[in-house]
């Protein structure tokens, strides 16, 4: 099993941190952005990361690899059992992705703080206005780590790169940060330019 992955990209995080989370033994591949490996490119019509090698099984959308991940190799279980939970968490990652993942992009994709202002706003906003869910349980909308929290958190450890600080009313949103940061795997899914972005 070998995984293409960005060592820069929430995408190719997110799954890095299913990947730790449920201790799989995989090779690890880090790709720059605009070097694209001859067999990568060979896998995958679009040229993305991250990209999954299982045997003669490739697949290359992040959210369809952590969702196989988690069948694949069941414990520990990051999806709730029965169906209405499940669909609940489905919506949680397909409302991450349309909104915070989508306005990382927009940031990253602008040459210039000021040009990137409008993002960032519409970010923090969207981040900030989650709070309330973050003091209800343990993890996102559960008493256990999920694939929901495996996506937020590359998003919570970005903030600083993006230039984003958040006010005394995210406490919920950063004590939540601070457990998930702390945890054995979520530590190992760091890359080195991952590692650098709170350095300091």
């Amino acid at each position: 099993m070998v995984l293409f992955s960005q060592p820069f990209d929430p995408w190719s995080h997110r799954t890095r941190i299913v990947i730790a989370e449920k201790q799989i033994e995989i090779e690890i591949v880090q790709v720059e952005p605009g070097k694209l490996p001859e067999d990568l490119l060979d896998l995958n019509p679009y040229n993305t990361t991250p990209t999954l090698v299982d045997r003669d099984l490739v697949l290359y959308d992040s959210r369809v690899i952590i969702e196989y991940l988690d069948e694949r190799f069941p414990h520990p279980p990051l999806m709730p059992i029965d169906p209405v939970s499940r669909a609940r968490f489905r919506l949680a990652l397909f409302q991450l992705e349309r909104d915070w993942y989508a306005l990382a992009h927009a940031i990253e994709q602008h040459a210039t703080r000021q040009a990137a202002a409008e993002p960032r706003k519409l970010l923090r906003d969207a981040v900030l206005s989650s709070a309330e869910l973050f003091r209800q349980r343990p993890f996102f909308l559960s008493d256990e780590f999920s694939l929901v929290d495996a996506t937020i958190a590359p998003m919570l450890w970005r903030l600083p790169y993006y230039e984003i600080d958040l006010p005394k009313e995210a406490e919920p949103i950063m004590k939540y940060a601070a457990s998930i940061f702390t945890r054995p795997a979520f530590r190992q899914s760091l890359s080195e330019l991952e590692r650098e972005m709170r350095a300091d």
